[in-house]
Order: structure tokens, then sequence, then C-alpha cells
């Protein structure tokens, strides 16, 4: 009973997507594809047309290449957030990949394994943690095909998906020394970091080799993430690494990423872009993807 349920819940929600315009994305690149699980996707639909995505099984990457006019040789793979037991994978990272795929840089968005849903196998230092640092080494192996300067791969995360980056980018190895693939042999080291409204970060240390830092997020957030930003900046800051924090105050959780921003908090992702020419991740690339 409970599979029929499943399916006619499928059914159901491929015809909503159809009627609204929504597509579910085919060119999605699974992260373990030797390694394989039944379990299918949980998809609802909020605020009219936007897709929040749990029971994730199949960790996976959806590419935003830019085109070669504008690519810059930039990369970022996009954590959303979701409290580590769903993905706000529409407002928090297919709205945010074209945003910076129209600025030249390509985005990766990835849907991660979730600690906190109701009997979850996983956890996030376990099997979340796996999984970005496997796409950042996924989106190396293929730096020549998508146009991207290995020395300029980053991960950007929103909420929880800020607490996995940050995660990612204090634990990292240059490649594993047995590598089961090619992919395996690639660095898990993020060159920059871009945490928005960061969960649970104020614990992280920073290492000497601890990549850049790029904060930003809203005074009207909850204290822990707006405190947890001041302090893991002045962490930075002490450091004497690259870091950088804006903290809009008429803004609150969440950015209202679901909403038409005006004004200064509108401007985040040309801030975001100076950050990164600043850091001199924004090179021009000296060729073009290769064909399909």
């Amino acid at each position: 009973m409970k599979k029929l349920t499943d399916e006619i819940k499928t059914v159901f929600a491929n015809w909503f997507f159809a009627r609204q315009g929504i597509t579910k994305p085919n060119d999605e690149i699974l992260l373990w594809p030797n390694n394989l699980s039944d379990g299918k996707e949980r998809i609802r639909v909020v605020e009219g047309r936007l897709q929040v995505v749990s029971n994730i099984h199949n960790p996976s990457i959806r590419p935003f290449i830019p085109s070669a006019e504008r690519a810059t040789g930039a990369a970022v793979i996009i954590a959303p957030g979701g409290g580590h037991s769903e993905i706000w994978i529409d407002r928090e990272g297919y709205r945010i990949a074209e945003l910076l795929k129209n600025r030249g840089i390509a985005a990766f968005v990835l849907k991660y394994r979730l600690a906190n849903e109701k009997n979850s196998p996983y956890t996030v230092e376990e099997h979340a943690l796996k999984d970005i640092q496997r796409a950042i080494r996924l989106v190396r192996s293929r730096a020549k095909k998508w146009g991207i300067n290995k020395s300029s791969v980053g991960v950007m995360g929103f909420s929880a998906g800020g607490e996995l980056a940050a995660l990612a980018s204090s634990r990292f190895d240059f490649g594993k020394e047995s590598p089961v693939d090619a992919i395996d042999g690639e660095s898990a080291y993020a060159n920059f970091q871009a945490l928005i409204y960061p969960a649970g970060i104020s614990h992280l240390d920073v290492l000497k080799n601890s990549p850049p830092l790029f904060l930003l997020g809203g005074l009207m957030d909850d204290p822990e993430v707006s405190g947890g930003m001041s302090n893991i900046y002045l962490k930075y800051k002490r450091a004497g690494i690259l870091a950088e924090l804006y903290i809009y105050a008429d803004a609150g959780q969440g950015l209202n990423m679901n909403q038409n921003n005006f004004g200064a908090i509108s401007r985040w992702p040309e801030r975001f872009e100076e950050w990164l020419g600043r850091g001199g991740f924004l090179k021009k690339r000296m060729f073009v993807p290769e064909a399909n």
C-alpha cells in the first residue's frame, strides 16, 4: 500500500510540474554511480512553484555552465539549505546557479544525503561531507571539458548547506593516496568558500591553509547565525586569511531569497563577484569547453 501511495505521489508531482512549466533536471550527474540505491526522491512544492527535495540516496550535481564568451574559469559547488532534513533546491540552488552562470561563473547544484530526516542512516560529517568533497573532485576532473581553472573551484552554502560548505573547507585532502577512480585522485580542497546565512559554524577551526571566506547574512536572522558569522570572521581576520563579511540590516533568515529583492541586498551577487575578482579567481581561461 505504501509503495502504491509513493507511486501516486510521484505521478501527481510530475503532472503538477508539467502544469507549472517545471521540468525535472535530466542533466544531473551522479556522484557515486557505482553505488546506487533504489530509494526515490520526494519533492514538495511551496510558495506556488518552489521545489523542496528530500529522501536523497543517490547524491548528484547539476551543472550550469556559462557560454564561452562569458566564462571566467571560476566554478562554485552550491549546497542549498534545509536543516539537513530537506533541500530547498530552487530558492537556494537553481536560482543562484543561474545568477552565477550569467556572470560567467560555472555553478553546480549539489544534492547531498540528509542526516536529519526521520530514520536517516546518514550523518553530516560522514556522508554529506563525502558528497560535497566528491563534487569538488568531480568538477576538477572535468575542468577542461567545462572550461574551468582548477585553482578557482570553490563552495557556496546556504543555511545548513553553509555548515556543510564550511566543513568541506576545513576538512580536505589533495587527492586520495589510494584512489578508486580518476575522480578520487583529484583534490578536494575548495579554493574559496561563500557561506550565506550559515548555521552551526562557530565551533569550526581556522587552519593555516583555510580558503578565503565570503560571509553574507541578515541582522534580523537568528542571533546564533549572525553571531556565528561575526565570530568566524574574526577568527579569519586574526589568522590573516582573506575574509569579507556582509550583514544587511533590513534582512532576516533567508535574505528573502524567494522574493524580488530591492536595494542593497539585491546586489549581493555583485559583491561576491567583486570579491572573487580581488582574490584572483576570475582569470579568463585560454580554452573553450569541449563538445559533448
